[in-house]
């Protein structure tokens, strides 16, 4: 049953349109009255919709019964992430927010491509965000992870206040394995600190370690930056 994300106030018996990024989902996909979609907020649950109407650009659906079914990781994972370039760092958001994954930090630092300021800054944050809605669309997850707005790596840490658990992908030698550092059974939150291509420099490693984040690796090999901060997502999502 195709699936839409609608930030409003569902509930049962709800009569209204369907937003405009959605009304032409829709009509792509040349439903029509009488059919069922499933509705979502991001409040927790979803709901079954019947749609009543169909015109040339708008949609009109009611509200039918809600159900609490959640598809969520057993424990928040979030992720702070030294940009990749362009269209990585879109498949990193689309992937992760598969994945379960509950927030993202994009994260300027010493060897990142990507450089984001301003309009450019905002408009690539919801960007990323309409990605994250249309994989929470597509894999089922009723809540959408928050896309954070573009920092310095220097500034975030300075007021980074989660309370979760800290890690940083390091590169230095005698760090940990992840998988015995953050054990999933614990159900801890974490958050993970990835670099970009070519990884933290040894500066910021060392400041994210003064911050009280903990260094671990992954293995021996080394990994693209999108692939080593998803396969950490993986390994503590258990």
């Amino acid at each position: 049953m195709p699936r839409f994300h609608c930030p409003v106030d569902l509930h049962a018996g709800l009569s209204f349109d369907l937003p405009a990024g959605a009304a032409r989902h829709v009509q792509v996909l040349r439903l029509q009255p009488g059919d069922e979609l499933t509705l979502f907020n991001g409040e927790g649950g979803e709901y079954q919709a019947t749609i009543e109407r169909m015109g040339r650009s708008d949609v009109a659906v009611t509200v039918n019964a809600h159900s609490a079914v959640e598809r969520e990781v057993p424990r928040a994972i979030h992720l702070a992430v030294g940009m990749p370039a362009n269209e990585r760092m879109d498949w990193l958001v689309e992937k992760a927010t598969e994945l379960g994954v509950a927030s993202i930090q994009p994260l300027m630092t010493a060897h990142a491509v990507l450089r984001l300021a301003g309009e450019r800054a905002d408009k690539k944050r919801a960007h990323w965000e309409a990605i994250a809605v249309a994989a929470c669309e597509q894999c089922g997850r009723n809540r959408v992870p928050q896309v954070h707005p573009v920092q310095a790596l220097s500034k975030w840490l300075e007021h980074e206040s989660s309370g979760a658990r800290r890690l940083v992908l390091s590169l230095a030698h005698g760090t940990r394995s992840i998988a015995s550092t953050a054990a999933p059974a614990t159900n801890e939150p974490v958050l993970v600190l990835s670099g970009p291509e070519g990884g933290l420099s040894r500066d910021e490693d060392e400041l994210a370690r003064s911050a009280g984040f903990a260094p671990v690796t992954l293995g021996a090999r080394v990994l693209r930056a999108e692939t080593a901060a998803l396969a950490a997502l993986v390994l503590l999502a258990g």
